[in-house]
């Protein structure tokens, strides 16, 4: 049920956005809100289906542990 709202939502933001951009003839434009819309799309279909999405904050405590140990090894 939720993936079909989803779905739903997603088409509604098509039909204001699309013709808009059509009409203006913003192709570059339309690519970037196809491609930010159906990844947006994707992730919240998966969340619904209760798929475990990795947090950004993962990767960042990945990115910058290494650093944080060796600074508080220096300071001891």
């Amino acid at each position: 049920m939720a993936v079909a709202g989803i779905l739903v939502i997603s088409a509604v933001i098509i039909a204001f956005d699309v013709p808009h951009l059509l009409r203006k003839k913003l192709k570059k434009e339309l690519w970037i809100f196809s491609i930010l819309l159906l990844f947006g799309t994707m992730l919240s279909i998966a969340q619904a289906l209760g798929m475990r999405l990795p947090n950004p904050l993962d990767w960042l405590t990945v990115l910058f542990k290494p650093f944080a140990s060796m600074i508080e090894n220096l300071l001891k």
